[in-house]
């Protein structure tokens, strides 16, 4: 146990682990327990102080009292109820008292006297933010375990959706045709009241105007700069059409920006790009396949300088996907349709 102390100390203060010389006042601890409940977990240690990572201790004739009343702020301030393990470590001769709390998809968890709009925290690096109206409407799909692609739109009928390109696009890779039942099964069409209604996935495969006025935001800008900076643009595309279309037109721009050469091996000629092509795409797609689009009025990037490619999609990780230990999380899909 005192290894995982020191290990602990060594590492400091994370998304997953908060220090605390005394129990904090009023509802703070609530607070931390909520963030790590809809984020990836933590841990609270109570008796090490923040910044210095001294050891302070609980004295042993408070620990319990400490326990009882940490189980009563969390009962009294959580909602929806959340049960955190609650252990005392030994560490030089002194007492931790160690709050951990698993991480939830139950959620969103919040504050109850501040609401769930303005009282659901969620862990940033290691403080508590208040979750914006994006992470939010995420949390609550979790819990419900639907993606945001999979929601119907009962302002658009399928009909209203030119799925032909789409159609066609699919019979060439893959050598299969895609009737009414498949488009069912994908989960491009909710049926209800015997209306049949497009998902958002549907309408961002959509050929026609009904992408670009419910989608209006799902494009992507390309722009190449002169130098370093983005003071200079010398070229420019907006591509905004069926997101399937997408990769391949981004692939277009970037090629006719970055560099190309050539040199002879023996007796064949081996053409080498200033970027590997293989990965540009791979991150096109990923940029495309996993962006929020539950986010208003935030499109996809891709700028090309002298010096560098820079792709950035919009909305943050999954709230589960904690990017201090990537290797060891469990892959979190988005948008699951798509």
């Amino acid at each position: 146990m005192e290894l995982l102390i020191e290990k602990i100390l060594r590492k400091g203060e994370d998304r997953r682990v908060e220090f605390k010389s005394s129990l904090p006042e009023g509802n703070k601890i609530a607070q931390t327990v909520i963030a790590f409940a809809n984020s990836v977990g933590g841990e609270i240690f109570i008796g090490i102080e923040d910044k210095t990572k001294k050891i302070i201790g609980v004295p042993d004739t408070e620990i319990f009292k400490l326990e009882e009343k940490i189980s009563q702020i969390v009962f009294d301030n959580c909602h929806p109820l959340i049960i955190p393990d609650i252990a005392v470590y030994s560490f030089q001769n002194k007492s931790i008292l160690c709050v951990k709390v698993y991480p939830n998809k139950n959620g969103p968890f919040f504050l109850k006297n501040k609401g769930k709009n303005k009282g659901t925290y969620i862990r940033v690096g290691s403080t508590n933010r208040v979750a914006d109206e994006s992470l939010l409407g995420e949390l609550e799909r979790r819990a419900r375990n639907v993606s945001y692609d999979s929601i119907p739109v009962y302002d658009v009928l399928i009909s209203d959706c030119k799925l032909d390109d789409f159609k066609a696009f699919y019979l060439a890779q893959n050598g299969k045709k895609i009737n009414k039942e498949h488009l069912k099964s994908m989960d491009f069409i909710k049926e209800e009241r015997n209306e049949e209604y497009a998902t958002n996935a549907a309408i961002l495969f959509s050929s026609n105007q009904v992408k670009a006025k419910i989608f209006p935001y799902a494009k992507i800008e390309c722009a190449r700069f002169k130098g370093n900076t983005t003071a200079v643009m010398i070229d420019q595309q907006t591509i905004d059409g069926s997101i399937f279309k997408q990769p391949e037109d981004a692939m277009k721009f970037i090629m006719r920006n970055i560099s190309q050469s050539s040199s002879i091996e023996l007796v064949y000629r081996k053409d080498r790009w200033e970027y590997p092509l293989k990965a540009i795409r791979e991150a096109i797609i990923n940029a495309i396949v996993h962006r929020d689009y539950s986010i208003l009025g935030s499109d996809i990037k891709i700028a090309v300088f002298d010096d560098m490619l820079e792709i950035t999609s919009p909305g943050s990780l999954m709230p589960s996907v904690c990017p201090d230990s990537l290797e060891n999380t469990p892959s979190e899909i988005r948008n699951r349709i798509i």
